[in-house]
């Protein structure tokens, strides 16, 4: 678990027109006691370090630990490395080190993980412990290059979520049970800075959220994949679940106790404002978003700037993507619940509503399985040290949960003092990575 400084290959990589030369220290265990292979980490470095150049303004001992997870659909999360990600763009690696960063890239697990005995060992919460592990395991080896203080989480959907649950449960204790069965090491986990690409989060409250924007589409369609798509319309009974679902989104929203947010209206007003404001920065890039009737359906223009939303026809031109429930299925065979599983036990159910919807009456995980893999419940914890600074972005046709859970997210931090920053990117599907120079710019903002 010792960072071996020796141990290295240098790598020259040339992508996008561009080059960068770094030191790739692979493979590297950051727990003593791994439960599964992939509890490695591998370390990369602008070999510009090695001689005494500055970077971006940034110095060997001063340049920010950017730490990404390749998390997706709480699936184990693999090491990484600067190339190419899994749809062909260049990946946020590369162009971390370009910006002059030390990336620390550990791989953790997910659901579908098994030891030889075949037991599940990716259940909730090895993903986040793993990756908690692997910030302890920076600050214990000082002679890894960067600024350990200034550590940046990245993620997309389920590593969106994670990397949110790394900027608001730092160092608390409900996860020390967790960490010392596999061999962290001693000392903080928190972050300084996290990264949230539409963040697949607050779990068990998504099913309520997805029914509070998407009742009344009864037709849903899932993947682009012909081969893999799932399309249909929802059953009676479904249509039954999604009416009651959504009625019970209210008495959540409100029990949060959110400064102006005194009514679901109140609420709505916030997510439309985050809309119009994600049409402005289109307009700003030249887009006559005026000449598209699919838009005008529902968005309203005054002197050529957008000014309402009618919430029903954005929502109906957005679709619908999930069945009934969206997360917690009642038949229990969503990523999710998996991810709720136990050691022998592969399904489970995380919400009171679909455990008591289910006519198998499946198992339900118990509440602090629950309540480990939701930032929500540690916003407000004193024991729990939060990131200076969290930037969400959830796409303004992103419809793999609800934009109400991001913009929980974004308020709940807002009231606790935490610099947040959301955005809806227009256009922009379930995805992430997609505006890395505008990402980099924000954490050079407080790095540098």
């Amino acid at each position: 678990m010792k960072f071996d400084e020796t141990v290295y290959e240098v790598k020259t990589l040339e992508m996008d027109g561009l080059t960068v030369t770094y030191r790739e220290f692979r493979h590297i265990p950051y727990v003593s006691n791994p439960v599964d292979e992939i509890q490695k980490l591998s370390v990369y470095v602008p070999e510009g370090y090695y001689h005494g150049e500055t970077i971006n303004g940034y110095r060997s001992d001063s340049a920010p630990v950017f730490l990404p997870n390749s998390v997706g659909g709480y699936m184990p999360g693999p090491e990484q490395e600067p190339g190419k990600d899994f749809i062909g763009r260049t990946n946020s690696l590369f162009y971390a080190l370009r910006q002059g960063y030390v990336v620390v890239s550990p791989g953790v697990r997910g659901r579908g993980c098994k030891n030889g005995e075949g037991k599940f060992t990716g259940i909730a919460p090895a993903d986040i412990v793993d990756l908690k592990a692997a910030v302890r395991w920076i600050r214990n080896n000082p002679n890894v290059p960067g600024d350990h203080e200034k550590i940046i989480s990245n993620g997309t959907s389920a590593g969106g979520a994670m990397s949110a649950l790394q900027g608001c449960t730092g160092n608390h204790p409900d996860y020390e049970p967790y960490l010392k069965e596999i061999g962290a090491c001693e000392g903080r986990d928190d972050v300084f800075m996290s990264s949230c690409y539409c963040p697949i989060t607050n779990l068990d409250h998504a099913d309520m959220a997805y029914e509070w924007e998407f009742n009344g589409l009864n037709h849903f369609k899932m993947g682009m994949d012909p081969a893999h798509m799932r399309e249909g319309d929802l059953t009676e009974e479904q249509e039954s679940l999604s009416s009651q679902l959504k009625d019970m989104f209210p008495a959540y929203v409100m029990s949060l106790s959110l400064p102006g947010i005194d009514s679901m209206d109140a609420f709505l007003e916030v997510v439309k404002k985050h809309v119009i404001e994600s049409a402005e920065t289109e307009l700003s890039k030249g887009t006559d978003l005026e000449a598209d009737p699919a838009v005008t359906a529902w968005l309203s223009f005054e002197n050529h700037k957008p000014v309402s939303v009618d919430w029903k026809k954005y929502v109906a031109y957005r679709t619908r993507m999930k069945p009934v429930p969206a997360f917690d299925a009642v038949e229990m065979n969503t990523p999710e619940n998996e991810l709720f599983g136990t050691a022998d036990i592969q399904f489970r159910h995380f919400t009171d509503f679909s455990y008591d919807n289910d006519p198998d009456k499946g198992e339900k995980a118990e509440d602090i399985q629950i309540r480990l893999m939701n930032p929500m419940y540690y916003i407000d914890d004193e024991k729990a040290v939060k990131a200076k600074h969290i930037r969400i972005r959830h796409g303004a046709v992103d419809r793999d949960t609800s934009l109400a859970i991001s913009n929980l997210l974004y308020l709940k931090l807002k009231n606790a003092g935490v610099d947040v920053n959301i955005a809806h990117p227009w256009g922009i599907p379930h995805a992430g990575d997609y505006d890395l120079p505008e990402m980099f710019a924000w954490i050079d903002s407080f790095c540098r």
